[in-house]
């Protein structure tokens, strides 16, 4: 018997279940676990149907050009490229209230210091609290409450 797999611990098909079950209740794509020398990632493939829209356009008479300075108008970041933008450190549930009966933690436009908990995040039965990385408002929450998220999602812009 090697060293390699004397030291590996045996995988539990029952925790394999256990984590497939999760994803699928919680409807997460991935789920990983890390123990002592076991560390196990479990994700599952979601596919998109495509969908198929019939448009009509009726005929129009010819427009004028739009003058060039609405042309160089930018177009407005999306919420998860702004500035300032609170991504989620895992996959999980995001929570805007510590319970059912209370109030969010904080509003848009609200002020809060750096260590104020903004919102949770449930992962396997544990709570992070995610906090202000520094004083300022919160212009948006981009998350509703309950709402599953992935690593990385944005869930907050603080300016």
């Amino acid at each position: 018997m090697s060293s390699d797999s004397r030291s590996r611990t045996p995988i539990d098909p029952a925790l394999v279940r256990e984590l497939a079950d999760i994803l699928r209740e919680t409807e997460l794509s991935e789920i990983e676990v890390e123990h002592d020398d076991l560390r196990l990632r479990i994700a599952r493939q979601l596919t998109v149907a495509p969908v198929a829209q019939t448009v009509s356009v009726p005929a129009a008479a010819p427009v004028a050009a739009a003058p060039a300075a609405a042309e160089a108008a930018p177009a407005a970041a999306p919420a998860g490229d702004k500035p300032g933008t609170v991504k989620s450190p895992m996959v999980g549930t995001a929570y805007l209230k510590p319970n059912p009966d209370s109030a969010n933690f904080v509003r848009p436009g609200d002020q809060v210091k750096k260590g104020d908990t903004i919102l949770l995040v449930e992962a396997m039965k544990t709570f992070n609290p995610i906090t202000a990385e520094k004083d300022g408002t919160v212009t948006d929450l981009l998350v509703d409450d309950g709402q599953p998220v992935e690593y990385g999602e944005p869930l907050f812009v603080l300016s």
